[in-house]
């Protein structure tokens, strides 16, 4: 086979660079790569003692690997330059160590999101953005591996009995793997990245995502244990927008956080955080999030954190919220203010179907304060575009008023959104809360003829 790659490079080499003949090209050397790095990677199983391995540092042991590949390559009969022998050298170190060919795209800060459609297409966000990238499995055999390996890390597993995963990288990277037989043309893997340096609020107002009169709302808000619901689509910022409110929280409360596949990067020294657990192979075992809510009410918290509300848990929640665990938050899947609320009554009602329709708004009202509507917009940014209190009750609707909002007007010539930011010229009502927890708000930040582009 490698004869026949030279025999390959040899004819492409006469093609003066014609593009059929460079991608021919591209495809040969990439083969006689892969073989290469499959014959070394089997050979080091068979040698290496892998327990023995294990009781070295992580440093030392990718040296070892250094070296007993470079010792391999030398007796290796395929040509191999020395930019091939140093990235097969990482390579392999990656496979023997970290997460094989994810771990180039683990390590740029610059990705936000990975999304592995079957062994062969490798997605990535950057800035909002979808690329394809270059990244390629050797078959699904080898993308099952390195699933297995991420979600044996956090006790769980995957099978054709228990095809769906939620897992968790060690950064704290939310992990979704879904294969075969649901997945039908091979395993598919989403990767949620999060920043080992978390975003802060005034990062947020570099990025144009709010004002800094919104964002000293937020900080009040959290300061003043209002209770928030954070509202939003997939991807639209909802978890880091939590991270964020929740960075206000004083250090002598008890935060309790209950989450599916735990990514939250609270900051306070004084947190619980409770995961819930799937069913094991006999169907036995699972641990819900109504479960752990139940449960965190008996572990004296001062404020409850909601990863995201999305079951019967919202009942117990919402009791919660309304007996003494005030600044307690959720995040909940949405299009609109409105929209929260009436998915939480639904949720209510999955919970305590017997509950009148007025007594499920009248429990969502009294606990709810305000609600948050995160949104990515169409080029990729991502923006806080409506705050809104809830205000009470009249007759059997929940009534709401918007303090701020993004009003968009236009696309430019290059797909970004053009708008801006405006209060709507309402004074809320928390303004008092705030006031007594030692937090002023000027009454310039509620005019309404001032905008930020």
């Amino acid at each position: 086979m490698d004869s026949e790659i030279l025999t390959l490079r040899d004819r492409l080499a006469k093609a003066n660079g014609a593009p059929a003949a460079l991608a021919c090209q591209r495809a040969a050397n990439a083969a006689g790569y892969a073989q290469v790095k499959h014959r070394i990677h089997q050979a080091l199983l068979d040698r290496v003692d892998l327990e023995s391995l294990q009781k070295l540092s992580p440093e030392r042991i990718r040296e070892e690997l250094r070296l007993l590949v470079e010792e391999m390559l030398d007796e290796e009969t395929a040509p191999i330059n020395d930019i091939e022998r140093r990235s097969l050298i990482r390579d392999i170190q990656n496979e023997m160590l970290g997460l094989g060919p994810l771990e180039l795209l683990l390590d740029d800060p610059s990705v936000s999101d990975i999304l592995i459609n079957t062994h062969s297409q490798v997605y990535v966000e950057r800035r909002g953005k979808l690329e394809l990238t270059d990244v390629r499995f050797s078959d699904d055999a080898h993308l099952l591996k390195i699933i297995d390996k991420i979600v044996s890390r956090v006790g769980r597993r995957i099978d054709e009995s228990c095809p769906m995963v939620d897992a968790r990288l060690p950064d704290g990277s939310r992990v979704n793997a879904i294969i075969p037989p649901l997945a039908i043309d091979g395993p598919i893997v989403s990767i949620r990245r999060f920043s080992a340096d978390p975003l802060r609020l005034q990062d947020l107002v570099a990025y144009k995502s709010m004002t800094p009169g919104m964002a000293d709302i937020l900080q009040g808000l959290g300061k003043a244990e209002v209770n928030i619901l954070i509202s939003g689509g997939t991807g639209s910022g909802k978890t880091t927008m939590l991270n964020v409110i929740s960075g206000f929280i004083s250090s002598e409360e008890r935060i309790v956080t209950i989450e599916d596949a735990a990514e939250l990067q609270l900051q306070q020294p004084h947190i619980v955080r409770l995961e819930t657990r799937p069913p094991n192979i006999e169907g036995q075992g699972e641990v819900t999030q109504r479960a752990l809510v139940r449960n965190a009410l008996r572990m004296r918290p001062d404020r409850i954190i909601l990863g995201e509300v999305r079951g019967g848990e919202a009942l117990d929640m919402l009791q919660a919220m309304n007996t003494g665990h005030e600044g307690s938050m959720a995040t909940i899947h949405a299009n609109t203010p409105r929209d929260a609320l009436t998915r939480l009554e639904n949720m209510i009602s999955m919970a305590a179907s017997s509950l009148p329709s007025k007594a499920m708004r009248q429990q969502i009202s009294s606990a709810v304060g305000v609600v948050l509507q995160v949104s990515r917009l169409t080029d990729g940014k991502r923006k806080l575009v409506s705050l809104q209190e809830v205000t009470g009750m009249e007759g059997d609707v929940i009534t709401m008023q918007e303090i701020f909002q993004f009003k968009q007007t236009g696309l430019g010539e290059n797909g970004t959104v053009i708008g801006h930011f405006c209060a709507t010229g309402i004074r809320p009502r928390f303004l008092e809360r705030l006031r007594t927890y030692g937090v002023s708000i000027p009454d310039s930040v509620f005019d309404p003829t001032r905008q930020f582009a």
